[in-house]
């Protein structure tokens, strides 16, 4: 039988902290990562605390749970419904972890066991925390499913984590995170991984969840949009520091510190979009613009009715069909489209990495599918990718130099002493100084890597860069800074960007035209302000309403006009 238990009352303070002070000991020092914290959460709202890695949010997450490492040194008060969490003893603060305070983590797929199903990962707290056993856990369990939106629960209930979606996932988690009813939940970067439909799917069931269930929510992001959407009131923290809160009216449309100003500045920001009415002269006139800009156009990479298959156990799945785009010389064609729709596809058959089943794929009037040997060698050479992930791409045991020079070695370009010379001057290009040649991987920042990276596509000079996702791992400022040197760059080598994304800011904010994939499809596409600002589509409205922007009032509107087009009403 399963035990209901009290909710917390509207307005009652159900994560408490006070003067939290937490330290690393790192042989005989220690570095002070949060530095006297005051912030409290209350039942039915949601707290968000933005700032930049490093600033020390995750360190205060993992306070409240009581999940530090051992070399953590902490002071101070954290109280989660009324329990005193630091120095409480493991034993109890495992029982307070689920049944008064849960955490839903940025990742689902490593936050689930992939060796076991669905229905052991959310009824083993059940019975762990002495709730529900057997027929009453597995009810319950069901009942959480169809509460996150799993469609089929009762079915579903039986598989493994990689037979759901990346949305479905998190859903999972998050119902994992209700199954003893905890007052308090931990959302840390809850929507980083997932497409903006997606991201507004969890989003809108995280509001439901606060209204409906009175769960206070500490909302960890570093997503300005996200923060519009979901914020009653924000804490912004740097280099350990409280240095601004307020509600969110407060903080998005008065910040008062520098730190929050420089932020929010930083963030790009997606506007003027026509969703709930249609701006005929605004199209015209974006219309007139790009027939203007097209008359003189260097086409350097052309994709006409391509088709690209993967072998499966059933025969053949057609990943991509029908599809054509150009990119010019000194211009960026954007792929956007959800998960699975086909733009990461299509990016790795420009890089050679898939054949083509149907039409014809050109750089600099080459057809790739044709070339062989030494002729598809000398294309690639032609082409340069910056990767999503740059501690990834770079390997660790290898100094930054040889990570830059390596594709002058494979292709047996200069000697090597020109080698180190472009290298130099592509350190220069992209802002780093010399000597960082001289340094490896794990010494450079997120943002340093990404430019590595940028500077290692650059170094035989291609006339095509193709850039996935190149700033979804980085903080919004410094996601600024190299979307800034991407701009100067291409100005100063004039290569054409093929630039795959879901972020639609990023995307109005340095592509030229875009193309709208959907299910392996083009859905539409043109030039970056008729598409992303005068979209025809409902598709593409679809997309345009789910990208959170940090607006509350924009955002509240955007909000409603996504539930029209999806027929599910405002809300």
């Amino acid at each position: 039988m399963m035990r209901t238990r009290e909710s917390a009352t509207h307005g009652e303070v159900v994560l408490d902290i006070r003067d939290l002070k937490v330290a690393f000991a790192a042989g005989d020092t220690a570095k002070l990562a949060v530095k006297g914290l005051d912030l409290q959460v209350k039942a039915g709202e949601v707290v968000a605390l933005v700032g930049e890695s490093g600033s020390g949010k995750s360190v205060t997450s993992l306070s409240t749970m009581g999940l530090l490492p051992p070399n953590a040194m902490v002071s101070g008060s954290v109280e989660v419904t009324g329990h005193q969490v630091i120095g409480l003893p493991e034993e109890r603060m495992r029982k307070l972890r689920a049944t008064e305070i849960a955490m839903v983590f940025q990742e689902p797929m490593t936050a689930l066991n992939p060796v076991l199903t669905v229905e052991q990962q959310l009824t083993e707290a059940l019975e762990t925390h002495n709730l529900a056993f057997g027929q009453a856990a597995r009810d319950r369990a069901i009942s959480l499913l169809e509460r996150v939106g799993i469609p089929d629960a009762a079915k579903r209930i039986k598989q493994y984590p990689h037979q759901f979606s990346g949305g479905q996932r998190q859903r999972i988690v998050i119902a994992m995170a209700l199954t003893c009813e905890p007052k308090v939940i931990i959302a840390d970067e809850p929507t980083t991984a997932l497409d903006v439909t997606v991201q507004a799917d969890v989003l809108d069931l995280l509001r439901e969840l606060k209204d409906d269930l009175g769960v206070g929510i500490l909302l960890i992001t570093h997503n300005m949009g996200v923060v519009a959407d979901m914020a009653d009131r924000v804490s912004v923290m740097f280099m350990g520091d409280l240095v601004e809160e307020g509600t969110v009216q407060d903080i998005l449309y008065r910040p008062q510190h520098p730190y929050t100003q420089a932020l929010l500045a930083a963030v790009p920001r997606l506007t003027d979009v026509a969703l709930t009415h249609d701006d005929e002269a605004g199209r015209l006139e974006a219309e007139r613009v790009a027939a203007a800009a097209a008359a003189d156009r260097e086409v350097v990479l052309s994709a006409k009715n391509i088709a690209i298959d993967y072998k499966v156990k059933s025969g053949v799945f057609r990943a991509a069909e029908g599809v054509s785009f150009d990119v010019a010389a000194g211009e960026t064609t954007a792929l956007v489209g959800e998960s699975g729709s086909g733009k990461s596809t299509v990016a790795k058959a420009v890089l050679g990495l898939l054949p083509t089943a149907e039409g014809e794929l050109r750089v600099q009037g080459r057809d790739l599918a044709r070339l062989k040997g030494k002729e598809a060698k000398l294309a690639r050479r032609a082409i340069g990718v910056v990767f999503q992930d740059p501690a990834a791409s770079l390997d660790p045991r290898f100094p930054i130099g040889d990570c830059i020079m390596e594709p002058m070695v494979v292709h047996k370009v200069g000697s090597k002493a020109d080698r180190v010379a472009r290298a130099k001057e592509l350190l220069a290009a992209v802002k780093l100084p010399a000597d960082v040649l001289n340094r490896y991987p794990h010494e450079l920042s997120g943002g340093q890597k990404q430019r590595v990276g940028i500077a290692r596509a650059l170094v035989l000079d291609p006339t095509v860069l193709i850039a996935d996702e190149p700033t979804s791992a980085l903080d919004v400022s410094v996601q600024a800074t190299v979307l800034e040197m991407l701009k100067e760059i291409q100005a100063d080598f004039g290569f054409a960007c093929l630039f795959v994304s879901h972020d639609l800011a990023v995307v109005d904010h340095l592509a030229d035209n875009v193309v709208v994939m959907k299910r392996g499809q083009v859905v539409e596409q043109g030039p970056t302000e008729q598409v992303l600002h005068f979209p025809q589509e409902d598709y593409t409205k679809e997309l345009l309403a789910a990208a959170p922007v940090p607006d509350p009032d924009a955002q509240k509107v955007r909000r409603e006009a996504r539930h029209r087009l999806l027929g599910m009403g405002a809300s």
